[in-house]
């Protein structure tokens, strides 16, 4: 039953969309709390459920998926920079078709308490408080309850700690909500912070920080910090780790007694803003936080005590940061006051716009120019440290060439050049207007989030905004204010500067100091006194600097065109080829389901013998790279009015996508088609850009994580190019070599290409057109068209390739258990599909509660399907700081040969949740086109084209039996079976010995060379 009712309570009181058909109620209780209710029409179509659920206490022992820091599996291969990452669609398929199509429930919880309140003899303990919230709670106690009936029922949680609030959320199947905010309505109420689960979650929470400790963005963060003002709210150690918690333990501090006494300080009714989205009306949903949320305790008089007026940093110094990547980084930041009340003025943002253009007249494209930077990037960042209460940081991050390096001093004086230049020309209401009716266009059409992101950005925004512009917040550029942009100005000087350089060069001559929580050396210099006197008023402005262009990509035309049009209204029709040519294939589909005036246009354009050996590889990705470089100032003008465009390299295939507002589409596409047919690299830029790719390949692959895919990888496809070898030969190439390719490269093409969204399909062919205009060349034939043959395992194998860490720093080591499945065979691709990704709903969660909760091997411990150039696998990953690889991998086979056990102890209604879960999740609607379009994408090129695979595999889910499963794992997974073939990847982390890599079996195969090992091994046919 409800208890009491609210203090207040408005359904209009929010604005928001004129396209958001989401309803929204804004309450407060009497303890302080104050939530907003979402009720989302789209959860339940017909209306909800007549009865709920049973949500009762799970009597099954499923574990736990302390899924708080998730590690997304779709970012495995993010350093993509030497190209060879590419997998396919590796992961979760999700394409579907005529079958309802579901959407998840989701709740956050804000909480106006971060690491800012940390006490300074146990640093850290925002965090851990954080992490000790999911281990069990009096309602609740079992450590795995949560995680365990959000994993049994298609959901996942996470959560993260800022430095003045710390949000939790979740998403879950929607007739599950109502049980899921009971569970969670308890870490706000009763948790138990057990003492053994802290002793265990002290590791977790060192384990994050090892993540970070090689991170050169988080150890310039951390020197930020710890050459703060003593007493500053920034001079502190934010991440926490195993020393600092346990530092305060020995100093005789009860850390438990200390987490509680936290807890009852901060989270309390007051400080805490709950959002929660449901296909409820919002009377239930009422109903279930007063039922669920009243028992929160009443605010107390207790505020964050929070530090202000005191300067951050000393001005006038230069410090030297030595980088644990090849690069090199000037990073300029001012200290602003709070602007947080002045958000309808955004003048920190006209001024964002401006510092940090790409355009004709702005810094970057006048740095670049003389060939001392390749990217820049400006502004208050998003997060806490540099939007805080206590101050606004603005940061510009310049990246510079090696000459730009030895021109520091040169360059930040061209930055006050334009400053100058900013204060001279009086701030201009037209470039305001310009944001303003971008930000007005792109809330009016805002494209919805996944659930659980859009609870937990609505509920940080409880926290900052007034309630009627908890959505309009971020979008709100009302209030033209000249004089608050000169104001603003007026903090832009030398005096209130901090200067960082993050370089590989650091010069060990100096007196280098050592920040004590990452190990990092740095060095501290005063600026000479003559330069400091020249930036504050630099004599002149170079001509070259000026303000940018109007733009004209800002759209004019937002009709929708499926208003004109007799429509399938669900827009379950797939798309159709409207064009198949020898030089072309188009796929087109108009959207009706979203109708927003936007469209993506995605192609891949097979050049001629790109991927055919080493050199021609080398030579297409700098001819790639060189276009990009000279398209920017076009690319950049278009980004900012929301019109994006993206280029790059799969193989032999150059993949551009043109996608946003579609008014000007056509025009955009059409500049960088006729860019790339007449561009003629120059040497100038031919240089910078060689520079740069050398710097990125010799920064491939220093996380161990990606250095396991990557090594994966270097096993399984038949084509694969070496980092190292890349690198050796990218050396010896010159502009002639790049000039003399050229031609060939563009003598024969193949296009394939999709247009999705609001485009009739005259227009789609239009587009196609625009193709033909500029690249009318012969067809590339089927045969000379690059496919990806990938290794058959042999029967029974068990191979393991063994390598040290590219970063002989870093402690962490890695193993990934790859075990090769079957290729695709479409009749059963749909039940293929369905047993890998039923066996990872089922095992994914208590993998995770094994290895990383109760055994805490590391913070990162997951499995996943593989779908590599159409070849199924299933693999499992650790990365771990404390133990070796051979000791991981033990550990991993433990629990997979305890697998059996787990299935057969499977009850039914488990198993059910289980299929239901995994059935959401396949039929789930898609947040926005971009991800309908990715899809659609991803079927075209893996060159499967079946659009109703999730469809059908839903279908084939419902029949699954657990004998199913259990069959699939004793065929597969079970070393005794000759189909259980694997490949063991393991990364060797600096404080392990690689020696001890020697197999005890004389059956596990050793991968000393690939190359080698590879040309006496056996091929599938390549798919695509």
């Amino acid at each position: 039953m409800a208890v009491g009712g609210c203090t207040f309570s408005s359904d209009d009181i929010v604005v928001k969309s004129p396209n958001d058909r989401r309803l929204y109620r804004y309450i407060q209780l009497p303890n302080g709390l104050c939530a907003l209710l979402v009720h989302d029409p789209d959860i339940y179509m017909d209306g909800p459920p007549g009865s709920a659920q049973p949500d009762g206490i799970s009597e099954d022992d499923a574990d736990e998926e302390d899924d708080e820091d998730d590690e997304e599996e779709s970012g495995e291969e993010e350093d993509d920079e030497d190209g060879d990452d590419d997998e396919g669609n590796e992961g979760r398929e999700s394409a579907k078709s005529n079958a309802p199509q579901t959407k998840k429930a989701a709740a956050a919880m804000c909480v106006g308490m971060g690491s800012f309140s940390d006490p300074l003899d146990a640093q850290g303990l925002a965090h851990f408080l954080e992490h000790m919230l999911f281990m069990g709670s009096a309602e609740f106690p079992d450590e795995n309850e949560y995680d365990s009936y959000l994993s049994k029922h298609g959901g996942s949680s996470n959560a993260y700690t800022e430095v003045e609030h710390t949000c939790y959320h979740f998403e879950v199947k929607p007739e599950f909500l109502q049980g899921a905010l009971r569970r969670f309505s308890q870490f706000f109420i009763s948790p138990l912070v057990k003492s053994e689960a802290m002793d265990r979650e002290v590791l977790a929470v060192d384990s994050e920080f090892n993540q970070a400790l090689q991170s050169d963005a988080c150890r310039l963060q951390q020197l930020q910090c710890h050459t703060a003002a003593p007493g500053h709210a920034f001079n502190q150690f934010f991440w926490g780790n195993k020393k600092s918690l346990s530092d305060a333990m020995e100093k005789g501090i009860n850390l438990r007694d200390q987490i509680l006494k936290f807890y009852n300080d901060f989270y309390h009714g007051g400080s805490m803003k709950l959002v929660i989205i449901g296909g409820e009306t919002l009377d239930v949903l009422e109903s279930w936080v007063l039922e669920l949320f009243s028992k929160v305790k009443t605010s107390n008089a207790l505020k964050s005590e929070v530090k202000q007026g005191l300067p951050i940093w000393s001005p006038g110094k230069i410090y030297r940061l030595e980088a644990v990547k090849d690069v090199h980084i000037l990073d300029l930041s001012w200290t602003l006051p709070c602007l947080r009340k002045d958000y309808t003025k955004k003048a920190e943002d006209y001024l964002a716009h401006l510092i940090g253009h790409e355009g004709r007249g702005s810094l970057l494209f006048f740095l670049k120019a003389k060939g001392w930077a390749t990217s820049i990037s400006a502004g208050v960042g998003d997060d806490g440290m540099h939007r805080s209460s206590i101050a606004y940081v603005f940061g510009m991050s310049i990246y510079l060439t090696d000459s730009g390096l030895e021109k520091i001093h040169e360059i930040i004086g061209f930055v006050y050049q334009y400053i100058k230049l900013l204060r001279q020309n009086s701030p201009q209401e037209w470039i305001y207007k310009e944001l303003q009716d971008i930000a007005n266009m792109d809330f009016t059409f805002a494209e919805e989030q996944p659930q659980d992101e859009y609870a937990a950005e609505l509920s940080e925004h409880l926290l900052i905004y007034p309630p009627e512009h908890i959505i309009y917040g971020d979008y709100a550029y009302k209030v033209w204010d000249a004089e608050m942009v000169k104001h603003v100005l007026t903090f832009f000087t030398p005096d209130n500067m901090r200067i960082d350089i993050v370089s590989k060069s650091l010069n060990k001559s100096k007196d280098v100091q050592n920040e004590p929580w990452f190990g990092s050396k740095y060095t501290e210099e005063k600026i000479p006194p003559s330069f400091l006197e020249l930036w504050k008023n630099p004599p002149e402005i170079d001509v070259a600097l000026h303000l940018p262009a109007k733009n004209e990509f800002i759209p004019q035309d937002f009709s929708i065109r499926a208003d004109k049009v007799m429509t399938d209204s669900e827009g379950a029709s797939p798309p159709e080829c409207i064009l198949d040519e020898p030089l072309m294939k188009f796929w087109y589909k108009l959207d009706t389901s979203f109708r927003f005036p936007r469209a993506n246009t995605y192609f891949r354009v097979t050049l001629n013998g790109a991927y055919r050996n080493l050199k021609n590889v080398l030579l297409t990705e700098l001819f790639l790279n060189l276009l990009k470089d000279k398209l920017n100032d076009i690319v950049y003008q278009a980004s900012v009015a929301k019109l994006e465009t993206s280029i790059s390299l799969v193989s032999d295939k150059l993949e551009l996508k043109v996608y946003g507002f579609n008014d000007k589409l056509p025009v955009l596409l059409s500049k960088v088609l006729e860019t790339a047919k007449s561009f003629v690299p120059t040497d100038d830029r031919f240089v910078v850009i060689k520079e740069d790719m050398e710097r990125n390949l010799r920064n491939a692959n220093m996380k161990p994580l990606n250095h396991s895919s990557y090594l994966r990888l270097q096993v399984l496809c038949q084509s694969f190019w070496d980092v190292d070898e890349k690198l050796g030969l990218l050396n010896t190439l010159s502009l002639t070599d790049l000039k003399g390719f050229i031609p060939e490269l563009f003598s024969q093409l193949y296009i394939e290409g999709l247009c999705h969204g609001n485009l009739f399909e005259e227009e789609a062919k239009n587009i196609s057109n625009i193709f033909k205009k500029y690249f009318s060349v012969p067809p590339l034939p089927s045969e000379m068209r690059h496919k990806d043959n990938i290794l058959c395992f042999p029967p029974s194998a068990d191979m393991v390739r063994d390598v040290t860490v590219k970063n002989k720093l870093d402690t962490n080591s890695v193993v990934e258990l790859y075990y090769q499945i079957e290729p695709e065979v479409a009749s059963n691709l749909p039940k293929s599909k369905a047993l890998v990704d039923l066996l990872d709903e089922i095992v994914e969660e208590p993998l995770f509660n094994q290895l990383r909760t109760k055994e805490q091997l590391g913070y990162v411990v997951d499995c996943s399907p593989r779908v590599t150039y159409r070849i199924l696998g299933f693999c499992f990953r650790v990365q771990s700081s404390e133990y070796t690889p051979i000791y991981l991998q033990g550990r991993i086979d433990n629990f997979i040969n305890e697998l059996e056990g787990l299935l057969s102890a499977l009850d039914d209604e488990s198993f059910q949740n289980f299929k239901s879960g995994l059935i959401a999740k396949l039929l789930e609607k898609d947040p926005s086109l971009t991800y309908e379009t990715n899809r659609y994408w991803g079927q075209i090129t893996d060159q499967r084209y079946m659009f109703d695979l999730s469809a059908k595999e839903a279908e084939v889910v419902k029949s699954l039996q657990k004998g199913d499963v259990k069959d699939w794992y004793n065929t597969y997974l079970r070393k005794s079976s000759p189909k259980c073939r694997r490949l063991a990847v393991r990364v060797w982390g600096c404080n392990t010995n690689i020696n001890e890599s020697n197999p005890v079996s004389t059956s596990v195969q050793v991968i000393n060379d690939p190359v080698a090992f590879k040309a006496s091994s056996m091929f599938y046919p390549a798919f695509c």
